[in-house]
């Protein structure tokens, strides 16, 4: 699965046996990724059928599972319209300016969907519930479809639009019927991220008071210290996340289209004429709701600030662990996701397929039930890792694993099989071709799977409540203390500290992208 829709997909490549090493480590990879789903089924068999039957046909899993379905579906869907939109404007118009909001239009990435919900309501208290929630998942989330389909644009063949156009269709009809259908695996594979960013979610939904599995998930194991009934909610998010895998398998459809022209030409460009200033307003509106309303609610809140009666805290101290427990968890990601992504790409198995697919299910599980499976695995087997910074930096992980295996897959796949081959047919060993061949021009794509889940790491907040050691606080854990007892002066300090924080790894995935799309396949 090109998740980002960046390259061929290799069903053609030659099919050989995948060495045992690269095998048992990929296996190794996924399942350790898959200790929150076994803790899962553990505690399912424990408390047995009858304990966990009431809770799953109660009337409020039925409202639960309501609106997290009806929330799924309109960000998605408005997260689609809004990336595609702008991916046309940036990539095939003589849009103004285009360099400025190719870049631009990424920022939002950079932006905590619960810094952004923060902003919205602290200026306004009314803006909270289902359309508050609504249009704060959309205003941060429209990055990752925009992302994967700009690329996908950037490198479609403009060919076939040639032919349609040719053929008498009019660039509606044809963007319809041609360009749509080329560009299909990145948009199908980046509203596959918003929809199981927005099953997980939990931070934007407590502050804007919206109720979903999340939020009733984490109220009744820290409030009513109902395990079992947190764990039961959380297999209705797992059944979601097989729902909605099924359904991007379905809409992906065998065979990634959006290739490269054959004499590398470039798509040409539409002239906007009297519709530049409608689509110049609109981009400004949207990085006005997305970056402006967040700037202004943090400059108004450092102005006004606001008295707290928790104990001072160093925002410094809190960015330093921050960034540690990110950078680390990034690392690890990262470097595991590289058997998987070898596995999958390169022999083309059913059991790398298979581990592949599997790994997706993880981030529609709140950070909750994976903090609980390695409190539970670390308190019945390896205590002496209980509430320590492995613990924490292992649930990032895991947690976002899939992230970075979504880099490093697309690298892969655009990755030349040839000059392998001939390392290996001048003497190299395996290991050598990895480190001194594969490992370098996969470069680009480890740092895209690094910052990746650098961003996400930074900004969790349910698992990192649990699993952060005694003494230790992170940006997010910080200014949710703060904003839980409404000193939003004294929490605008750690919003903007996470926004700086998440800037860096922000540029790089974009030049990431830029790079990647600007490349053609082999």
């Amino acid at each position: 699965m090109t998740i980002a829709g960046l390259g061929p997909e290799r069903g053609e490549a030659r099919r050989q046996p995948p060495p045992v090493v690269l095998l048992g480590a990929a296996l190794l990879v996924a399942g350790g990724v898959a200790l929150p789903l076994a803790f899962l089924v553990l505690e399912a068999a424990q408390v047995g059928w009858g304990e966990l039957s009431p809770v799953l046909f109660r009337h409020l899993t039925a409202v639960l599972l309501w609106n997290s379905v009806r929330l799924t579906f309109a960000v998605t869907v408005l997260c689609a319209l809004i990336g595609v939109a702008a991916a046309w404007c940036t990539e095939r118009t003589d849009l103004p300016w285009r360099r400025f909001w190719t870049v631009a239009l990424v920022i939002p990435l950079a932006m905590p969907d619960f810094v952004l919900g923060y902003s919205w309501i602290s200026l306004d208290p009314s803006f909270h519930g289902y359309w508050g929630s609504v249009v704060v998942m959309t205003l941060g989330s429209y990055p990752l479809v925009y992302l994967p389909v700009a690329a996908a644009m950037r490198v479609a063949d403009p060919a076939l639009e040639d032919v349609a156009r040719g053929l008498g269709l009019g660039r509606v009809r044809a963007f319809w019927r041609v360009t749509l259908h080329q560009i299909r695996p990145a948009l199908v594979g980046g509203s596959l991220l918003v929809s199981l960013i927005l099953l997980a979610e939990f931070g934007t939904f407590e502050i804007l008071g919206f109720q979903t599995f999340t939020t009733e998930i984490y109220s009744e194991n820290q409030i009513g210290f109902n395990t079992p009934a947190a764990c039961a909610l959380s297999l209705v998010l797992v059944l979601l996340g097989l729902v909605i895998l099924t359904a991007e398998a379905s809409a992906r459809g065998q065979r990634s289209a959006a290739r490269g022209g054959a004499l590398g030409r470039p798509p040409g460009r539409a002239t906007l004429g009297s519709w530049a200033a409608p689509a110049l307003l609109g981009l400004l509106t949207l990085l006005g709701l997305a970056i402006g309303v967040p700037l202004a609610a943090l400059a108004y809140w450092f102005v006004e600030g606001s008295s707290s009666t928790l104990p001072p805290t160093s925002v410094f101290r809190d960015a330093i662990s921050t960034v540690g427990f990110s950078a680390t968890a990034a690392a690890v990601a990262t470097a595991a996701a590289v058997p998987v992504a070898l596995l999958v790409e390169r022999h083309r198995i059913r059991v790398g397929i298979v581990l592949e697919r599997s790994t997706y299910l993880v981030p529609a599980l709140p950070g909750l039930v994976v903090a609980l499976s390695l409190v539970y695995f670390t308190e019945h087997y390896l205590f002496q890792l209980y509430h320590t910074t492995f613990e924490l930096v292992f649930a990032y992980a895991i947690m976002f694993f899939p992230l970075a295996l979504i880099a490093v897959r697309a690298g892969v796949a655009q990755a030349p099989r040839g000059l392998e081959e001939v390392a290996r047919s001048l003497g190299h060993g395996r290991a050598s071709v990895l480190l001194r061949v594969t490992l370098p021009i996969l470069a680009p794509a480890l740092v895209a799977g690094f910052a990746l889940v650098f961003l996400s790491a930074s900004t969790e907040l349910t698992a990192t409540l649990i699993l952060v050691p005694t003494g230790v606080t992170t940006l997010a854990t910080g200014f949710w203390n703060y904003t839980s007892d409404f000193a939003y002066g004294a929490a605008a300090p750690y919003a903007l500290a996470l926004v700086l924080v998440a800037v860096i790894p922000g540029a790089l995935l974009g030049r990431w992208f830029e790079r990647i799309a600007g490349s053609r396949p082999t």
